[in-house]
């Protein structure tokens, strides 16, 4: 039922429009009244109505005044002016607004709902259509975290300019625009599960972290089991450092909560410009690859991990260094969980727990890289892979016979150990997107069919299995069933006479108006258009 409401300074006016007109025989709800505009503005925000009748001239805000906010503000609410102007001007100002009707007084009740009957199509259709369109965003969400994700990605690497960065966020409806930025990467990880999987709890503490962040005026991406990334937004470097100190407080407060959970967070500096966000991120995953040296939940800034001069080790001896600093547990810890862009702030914690000083001590170079190959070695039995693919260490070769030759050689048998173990994960994965893909090919015509179901029947959280998913097939979950329904629909278009209801129905869409209002935004066409074309 269509509802209605009416602004109109004069009581007998407004009296006989509300009293004269069976609204709800006519399939109208009469939602509410007011004598002006600005008394009409708030209740019209409150009640939704489908249809506004408001009289040209009111006290404190005119009619067209009003009309004018509420295209603003409600753009799909229809406008029927009353007026007893019949001047050109005021009706083609009407029409610019977007004003339905411009009705002359006096009006009987007849002819007002004759007009009324006559936009019921037109407001229908448009909410039909608003519908489909709120309910396409949310199916597409998993599509939009992959664009965000993508958004991330190039704001810290540097490889777009500022007007693309723009215009790639202005399609997300994004406002990367601020006059400080800094980066923050966090993780929090349950204690009763792996990191390669969210519990329900993480999740839920996800959620609220990132409300935090948001309500900071923060932009929020998911770097998937890598945890979260935070860019810091303020005007100036006092606000910006006092949202970084507020955030920092809410979530330490918040953790503190969760006895099962360790979180970890790295902060970069604070620059000027979207093209300073590479060198903040550079500096917040320095800070961050710290998480593998410690068990004690916090933050740690960049700041903080630069060695101060009278810290550097002068002189070196063997018997000086404290074996738990480099200690084959804290690399091989790193080699499981870490990521291969991550190695060169993990050899730089590292190195500098002990004191850059000692890498220029060839005994030093040597024993650290006896430590590093063993833990490669030793991960590499561990994933069940040949450890015989791992670079030996030779002293003679060459490999330490310098400070930049020995950091060459720790990068590239421990980028090969995190290819092993990647490759293992995928070879492991393989079989797990096999099943989905065989899932959706028995079930693609369930309407009830979604990420949520197949991660509950192939034992995966859904945030896993939609990383996993768009990393083994190169498109998100979402996409790929979609694709496979629209190419369900077409085979069926092209090869049958069935109505395209029916065809919707079989391809898993109860809804025929959201199927085709979701063909032609992925084919470009209407299923009828496609069928003819065919």
């Amino acid at each position: 039922m269509l509802k209605v409401f009416l602004a109109e300074d004069e009581f007998v006016v407004r009296e006989g429009i509300k009293n004269n007109i069976d609204w709800a025989g006519h399939g109208y709800e009469f939602v509410g009244e007011a004598a002006d505009g600005e008394l009409a503005l708030p209740l019209i925000a409150r009640l939704k109505p489908d249809i506004v009748i408001t009289d040209i001239k009111m006290p404190f805000m005119d009619g067209l005044e009003l009309s004018r906010l509420i295209k603003k503000e409600f753009p799909w609410i229809e406008i029927i002016i009353l007026s007893g102007y019949a001047e050109f001007d005021y009706a083609k100002e009407a029409i610019s607004i977007g004003v339905a009707h411009y009705l002359t007084k006096p009006i009987n009740g007849s002819d007002l709902l004759a007009q009324i009957d006559g936009l019921k199509t037109k407001i229908e259709d448009k909410k039909r259509e608003r519908e489909l369109r709120e309910k396409y965003i949310a199916e597409m969400a998993e599509n939009s975290i992959e664009d965000k994700r993508k958004l991330f990605r190039h704001m810290v690497s540097g490889d777009l300019g500022v007007s693309e960065l723009l215009e790639l966020a202005g399609n997300l409806d994004t406002d990367i625009s601020a006059g400080q930025y800094n980066v923050m990467l966090f993780q929090v990880i349950s204690s009763h599960h792996t990191s390669s999987e969210y519990s329900g709890s993480v999740v839920s503490v996800y959620e609220k972290i990132e409300a935090m962040a948001k309500k900071e005026g923060a932009l929020v991406f998911d770097r998937n089991l890598e945890g979260k990334a935070f860019i810091l937004r303020a005007d100036s470097p006092e606000d910006i450092e006092a949202v970084k100190e507020r955030l920092i407080s809410q979530i330490s407060e918040l953790l503190s909560e969760y006895g099962h959970v360790r979180y970890y967070g790295g902060i970069g500096l604070p620059v000027e410009r979207l093209t300073g966000l590479p060198q903040s991120f550079r500096q917040a995953s320095h800070a961050y690859a710290h998480r593998f040296f410690t068990e004690r939940n916090g933050f740690k800034t960049y700041e903080s991990t630069q060695l101060k001069e009278d810290e550097a080790v002068e002189s070196f001896s063997l018997s000086s260094i404290d074996p738990e600093k480099i200690s084959r547990s804290r690399i091989i810890g790193f080699l499981r969980t870490g990521q291969k862009d991550e190695i060169s702030y993990f050899l730089d914690e590292l190195i500098g727990n002990i004191g850059e000083g000692a890498m220029n001590a060839a005994s030093f170079r040597q024993y650290l890289a006896t430590e590093v190959y063993f833990s490669v070695s030793a991960f590499a039995e561990e994933i069940g892979a040949d450890r015989n693919e791992i670079d030996t260490f030779d002293a003679a070769s060459g490999d330490v016979r310098d400070i930049e030759s020995a950091l060459d050689y720790f990068t590239r048998i421990m980028s090969k150990a995190l290819e092993l173990r990647d490759a293992g994960v995928s070879n492991r994965y393989n079989s797990v997107i096999d099943e989905v893909k065989r899932y959706i090919d028995e079930n693609y015509g369930d309407e009830e069919l979604s990420l949520n179901k197949i991660a509950g029947h192939v034992n995966f959280s859904p945030n896993h299995l939609s990383m996993v998913f768009s990393a083994q097939t190169g498109m998100t979950f979402i996409k790929y069933l979609t694709d496979y329904r629209m190419n369900k629909a077409k085979e069926l278009l092209r090869c049958t006479n069935r109505r395209g209801s029916d065809i919707s129905y079989e391809v898993g869409y109860k809804d025929p108006h959201y199927f085709s209002y979701l063909f032609k935004r992925t084919q470009g066409m209407t299923p009828t258009q496609y069928r003819e074309r065919s």
